[in-house]
């Protein structure tokens, strides 16, 4: 008998269960389509642009290049940890965990700056080639490589001797180069709309490939374990090239101004961070198929950032509420950026 009452009063009930359905549909289809979020702002303010972003996730700490110094940053309590002085025209830090030392990329100034991770102080200067923008470290050499955009070469530095040992000459302008932990390292060349490929061993370029459609190379990133390297050009299209042929994979759309990109391997997830203000999520199906997720709203300006692998936050920095008709663009800081 309970179960015909209950079955009785069933049809009174499904008009509720079908919106129940219907709205989880939505809010299901929602997130897929936008899997992430602006989650918090960091406002930071102080004077000076900014480039490359460099996020060490055992300190919880942010590295903001601020064209004359560093700022370290906490991003848990969002307070300033320390500044890195004496960095003329900074363009980007590298990290060296083992030795408890980054080096910075000066780039008004020819040289690369070694500092002391917990203390900050500065412990040593190199002279590189001239206008040292991007900076690399490749864990299974141990050295430290500035990318030179004045002298379209490649500064080779032991970080713990503190000392220049090699140079390697371009056959173009050098933007941000990445490491496959196997000797070679790859770097978009801007003014070609190449890629060359770099035998760190050898100290030569072993060979350069096209990048198809792509228009000013900036931001790099490389899917490791199945070999694929994610080009931002300044065009709009992020090119992804096979990594050991140099065959262009797909060509998908992207923001305007991008200048860094990044690979969240757990995730499969590409982004590229544009001056457009915007985001640009892309999911990689398979290593031959890629779709473009969403351009996530940041603010103008917000052109370089950082990935925390372990909780898959996206780091940027710009003047906080900028826009393209803002005269009076807001206070420098963090944008903080979180899945859905």
């Amino acid at each position: 008998m309970l179960q015909e009452t209950c079955l009785m009063r069933l049809p009174r009930f499904a008009p509720l269960l079908a919106i129940t359905l219907a709205l989880f549909a939505t809010f299901s289809a929602a997130q897929s389509s936008h899997p992430y979020k602006v989650a918090k702002e960091i406002k930071l303010g102080g004077e000076g642009g900014w480039d490359y972003l460099t996020f060490d996730a055992s300190a919880r700490r942010l590295y903001i290049a601020r064209a004359t110094r560093v700022m370290v940053v906490d991003v848990d309590s969002g307070k300033l940890a320390g500044e890195i002085p004496g960095t003329l025209g900074v363009h980007g830090v590298a990290l060296v965990p083992k030795l408890g030392r980054g080096v910075t990329s000066n780039g008004r100034d020819d040289s690369a700056s070694i500092f002391d991770l917990n203390t900050l102080k500065p412990i040593a200067t190199v002279k590189t080639g001239g206008k040292p923008d991007a900076i690399l470290f490749d864990e299974r050499s141990g050295q430290v490589l500035t990318f030179n955009g004045r002298t379209n070469n490649v500064t080779i530095i032991d970080p713990e001797k503190a000392v220049a040992v090699g140079t390697i000459a371009l056959p173009g302008r050098p933007e941000t180069g990445v490491s496959d932990g196997q000797g070679k390292i790859f770097v978009n060349l801007e003014d070609k709309n190449m890629i060359a490929v770099i035998g760190l061993e050898a100290k030569k370029v072993l060979t350069t490939w096209n990048l198809d459609g792509c228009n000013e190379p900036t931001g790099l990133s490389m899917d490791r374990k199945n070999r694929r390297l994610f080009s931002g050009c300044h065009n709009g299209v992020l090119v992804v090239m096979n990594a050991d042929s140099g065959q262009n994979i797909a060509k998908l759309p992207i923001g305007q101004r991008v200048d860094a990109a990044a690979f969240d391997p757990d995730k499969q997830l590409v982004f590229t961070s544009n001056g457009d203000g915007t985001l640009s999520v892309i999911r990689q199906d398979s290593p031959t198929h890629y779709s473009s997720l969403e351009n996530v709203p940041t603010w103008l300006g917000a052109r370089t950032m950082a990935l925390d692998l372990n909780r898959h936050t996206v780091y940027t920095v710009t003047n906080l509420g900028s826009t393209a008709d803002k005269k009076d663009p807001g206070e420098f800081g963090i944008i903080v950026v979180e899945p859905n």
